[in-house]
């Protein structure tokens, strides 16, 4: 018999909130595989090692913005990785950078629980099949 090896869904969440990264590591490890950073330095090196399938990167960070992050860590990430603003920003500004820095998409913190599962999986799903 074929032994068939399941792979979860990577996802890497940065925030500098240690309250807020435990919460979401406990809401989304039941669903995906979850690794959590505290600061914007260092991502490219988690992207490039880890090689996550979504990154929900804060927008705040003291030293380095996440819209930065997001074009920094890019090229080391592999092309079907997902990048997703994550703030308590107003959603209009968030929008905003998230087109701006290339960002694949923007979730606001306040969506949490079943609703963030949700949404991270559409986000996942979306435009899966990529041409060979």
């Amino acid at each position: 018999m074929a032994d068939v090896a399941v792979t979860r869904v990577r996802v890497l969440v940065v925030d500098d909130d240690p309250d807020l990264l435990e919460l979401v590591r406990r809401t989304l490890s039941p669903h995906f595989e979850v690794q959590t950073h505290h600061s914007a330095l260092g991502v490219s090196n988690l992207v490039r090692n880890g090689e996550p399938d979504l990154v929900l990167l804060d927008v705040n960070f003291p030293a380095l913005k996440g819209d930065q992050v997001v074009s920094l860590a890019r090229r080391y990430a592999p092309r079907t990785t997902k990048f997703i603003l994550y703030s308590a920003s107003d959603e209009a500004r968030l929008r905003s950078l998230a087109r701006a820095s290339g960002a694949d998409g923007y979730l606001s913190k306040s969506v949490q629980g079943a609703e963030l599962i949700q949404r991270l999986t559409a986000f996942r799903d979306k435009d899966q099949t990529v041409p060979a």
